[in-house]
């Protein structure tokens, strides 16, 4: 039976009468399940617990961490075909790409495990004491990365696991030491309750403590907004729109003690396509680039939202391989309601700026499913330069050709973007002496710059960079992907003059945990 109530730590609570039903996007019906809306009364109770058991959770060792990240990979995989219908019920995404998804949450959460079970991510620095130094001596200091209380997640739309209520930010906050409370996404509650209670119960047979976890239901913005607002509460991380993230940073620098809210919030991920590239494989590249534009129905946060070349004869060859590319993808029903009319939306309001043009949109006939049907529309260089508007995310199948009369334009287009996640340039191997001046300027304006490869697709490990300046991401120090994003959950706590006994394990004399740290200068292994 699928629990519909809220999750304040251990314990099932439905303290309020309002509830919210769950749709069917392919069949726009109903799901069963009313879900309870959460009180403020509630709300408060789940930072107050996380409050409490931060004060344990805290100094939990590494070891005791890794293995409660890896029983919740476990409780995932048990949930078996359940959590995988459901999932599929709550978003109509094809089962491959769900269980793909599944996979890659859980291999998320065995990546932190393993990073913490090691535990030299909490870069640990010696500088021991000096006391015959002249002029003076020095005192002995020693620094390391600690938690910084409870985090409150907002799971994405999109990613219903690898970005939800187990993905990658609650991973990497449990792995940093860090309470969390996740504010469910009302798409996809169902989804959320299954996934909740694999992590609660996996942090009850790992013996952790009441509130080291908690799930927040609600259908509007209330319960978000107070949980960010609530003081108990360090830090927000937040993955969707730039409007939703953007107000969500604002009501926390409004607290009387203003919080980090770190908020990936969307690009358009330009792509440069080299005209001696272009020439190779006109073909090739449009068929590369139209099945990364209408991945995942265009929902993806990395899907090339505008295409940049030179306006040269080879250009057409392209722009006619590209339509016909366009035309064989299949139209796919899209998330929501919600995001289906934002993206008629947007796509209608790009369509409608002086200047542009459209070079394709399939025929969508009498559509009463929330299918995305793919689009391309063109502008000149200097268009696109003159209208700040076409630089707006079309978030769905859609790009935007921008062609530019001279390499100067297009170095000119390339300085116009606003931060990104990700900038592509396709290029052969001559191009890149003459075209040095482009990666350079797209180095100022991303977080990931790609070469000769489509955005969409973002690897979990150690180097990956997924975030970027504003409007992209709230900080562009940190990432929402990988082994990295852990730091977003910790600050730095230096010790002066400590004695040993009353040190951390990772700043003993004698490293008991065996990690890498850095010594006077060095880094010294175990």
């Amino acid at each position: 039976m699928l629990e519909t109530a809220n999750r304040i730590g251990y314990e099932l609570s439905q303290k309020g009468s309002e509830t919210f039903r769950v749709f069917n996007p392919y069949t726009q019906s109903e799901l069963d399940g009313d879900f309870a809306v959460a009180t403020a009364e509630e709300v408060d109770l789940a930072v107050e617990k996380a409050s409490s058991a931060w004060k344990v959770y805290r100094s939990v060792s590494g070891r005791q961490k890794a293995i409660f990240l890896r029983a919740i990979a476990g409780e995932l995989e048990a949930l078996g075909d359940t959590l995988i219908d459901r999932v599929m019920q709550e978003t109509a995404l094809p089962r491959g790409r769900v269980e793909g998804e599944r996979g890659r949450t859980c291999g998320q959460l065995r990546l932190f495990a393993d990073m913490v079970e090691e535990g030299s991510w909490v870069n640990a620095i010696i500088d021991t004491a000096m006391p015959d130094r002249k002029p003076l001596p020095r005192v002995d200091i020693r620094n390391m990365l600690q938690s910084t209380g409870p985090v409150v997640v907002f799971t994405a739309s999109n990613f219903p696991l690898a970005f939800s209520t187990a993905g990658g930010d609650t991973a990497s906050a449990l792995a940093a030491g860090c309470p969390v409370i996740v504010k469910a996404h009302a798409s996809h509650a169902g989804t959320n309750a299954l996934v909740s209670g694999a992590i609660l119960k996996a942090a009850r047979e790992a013996g952790l403590p009441d509130g080291v976890f908690s799930s927040i239901q609600d259908s509007g913005i209330r319960a978000g907004t107070q949980l960010v607002q609530h003081p108990g509460v360090k830090s927000v991380a937040f993955t969707g729109s730039f409007q939703g993230g953007l107000a969500l940073y604002r009501a926390a620098q409004q607290r009387e003690e203003p919080i980090p809210v770190f908020a990936e919030m969307g690009s358009v991920n330009p792509v440069f396509l080299l005209p001696a590239k272009l020439k190779a494989d006109p073909q090739g590249m449009a068929k590369q680039i139209a099945d990364s534009v209408n991945l995942g129905a265009g929902q993806f946060c990395t899907n090339p939202g505008i295409v940049v070349l030179l306006d040269t004869p080879e250009t057409e060859y392209f722009v006619a391989a590209l339509k016909n590319a366009f035309s064989e993808l299949i139209p796919s029903v899209m998330l929501n309601k919600g995001i289906y009319e934002n993206y008629q939306r947007a796509r209608a309001h790009c369509l409608n700026v002086t200047g542009t043009q459209v070079e394709f949109i399939q025929p969508s006939g009498q559509n009463e499913l929330w299918q995305a049907y793919p689009a391309v529309a063109s502008t000149s260089g200097n268009n696109f330069l003159a209208q700040p508007a076409l630089q707006e995310e079309v978030f769905g199948p859609f790009t935007l050709l921008v062609r530019c009369s001279s390499k100067d334009e297009l170095l000119q287009v390339a300085a116009s973007f606003q931060g990104q996640l990700t900038a592509t340039i396709f290029a052969s191997d001559h191009e890149f002496g003459e075209w040095n001046a482009l990666p350079a300027e797209l180095e100022e304006k991303v977080g990931r710059l790609i070469l000769n490869g489509v955005p969409t697709g973002v690897e979990v490990g150690h180097a990956m960079q997924h975030g970027g300046p504003f409007p992209a991401a709230t900080d562009s120090r940190f990432t929402s992907v990988g082994s990295a994003a852990i730091r977003r959950f910790a600050r730095p706590v230096a010790f002066q003059n400590w004695p040993e006994a009353w040190l951390p394990a990772e700043l003993k004399d004698h490293n008991p945990l065996g990690i890498v740290r850095f010594v006077n200068g060095k880094w010294v292994l175990p």
